[in-house]
């Protein structure tokens, strides 16, 4: 009886010290870090005489970004790229999942299907935009079509290697219990695969942004993309620093919300 009160004494003193190896202490570099760059930034081309055609003051280009959204309509230019973004990203997170859930688990789907991605994937997708443009025109469904087809194969890749990662003992256990292929992919092959999935995700949501904007530029009239070339062509620097400032802050808030979301399900896997 002594020795079990000691063990857990133990383990209750224990669990402060994991607790305190656990928490993350460096936190606060990288805002630091951004914090004196931007500093440097700023001294710089104030003492260095930089002409604000070439590099604008951080200063100047936050001054600059609030008035595009209170005078010149970025919030909706900025929107109609979110939508265009998640739309694509969306449909090639279903998809790219369901297909690599099937390929990774099922070698006849594998056969016939891997020998499209392998032709198409490696094809440049910023190389398709005149032919989607031929098919879809230069509105929206050609702008989420480009972005889906950019995100889809580091899901579907991501994916099929996840599922390949899985314990064969585990699917071969809920086989002798009685489980359906449907459970066995919900209870057993999903969870397992979530980590290399989440991966896949991430890599595709920095391509959609990428693609769409690279498109925007192209063809669109609206959107940032869009913004930004005409800033270009008119030699406006502070409208280009500010719209990529805002595409900067647009990517650390989806990298980071991705991050958190990613704890969340990572807590559901463990449960």
């Amino acid at each position: 009886m002594t020795d079990v009160k000691a063990t857990t004494d133990l383990s209750s003193l224990a669990q402060p010290v994991a607790d305190e190896r656990l928490r993350d202490d460096t936190w606060w570099y990288g805002p630091v870090a951004m914090v004196l760059f931007l500093l440097f930034w700023e001294v710089s081309v104030q003492f260095g005489n930089i002409p604000e055609i070439f590099l604008p003051r951080p200063s100047l280009v936050v001054v600059t970004l609030y008035d595009l959204f209170a005078r010149k309509g970025l919030a909706y230019d900025l929107v109609l790229t979110l939508y265009r973004i998640f739309g694509g990203f969306l449909l090639a997170a279903v998809a790219g999942i369901a297909l690599g859930l099937l390929m990774g688990m099922s070698k006849r789907i594998y056969a016939v299907a891997d020998i499209f991605v392998a032709a198409i994937y490696p094809v440049p997708k910023i190389a398709l935009v005149p032919l989607l443009v031929i098919w879809l025109g230069t509105g929206n469904a050609f702008q989420i079509a480009l972005s889906a087809l950019g995100c889809i194969f580091p899901i579907l890749v991501n994916t099929i290697i996840g599922v390949r990662q899985c314990d064969e003992g585990l699917i071969l256990a809920a086989r002798d219990l009685g489980a359906s292929p449907v459970q066995i992919q919900r209870k057993v092959v999903l969870p397992a695969a979530i980590p290399a999935i989440f991966g896949g995700l991430r890599l595709a949501l920095g391509i959609s942004i990428i693609l769409v904007v690279a498109a925007e530029m192209q063809t669109a009239r609206y959107g940032l993309g869009a913004k930004l070339q005409a800033a270009g062509q008119v030699l406006e620097t502070g409208q280009v620093f500010a719209i990529l400032l805002l595409l900067s802050i647009l990517g650390i808030m989806l990298s980071k919300g991705q991050d958190r979301l990613g704890n969340l399900v990572n807590r559901w896997r463990a449960n």
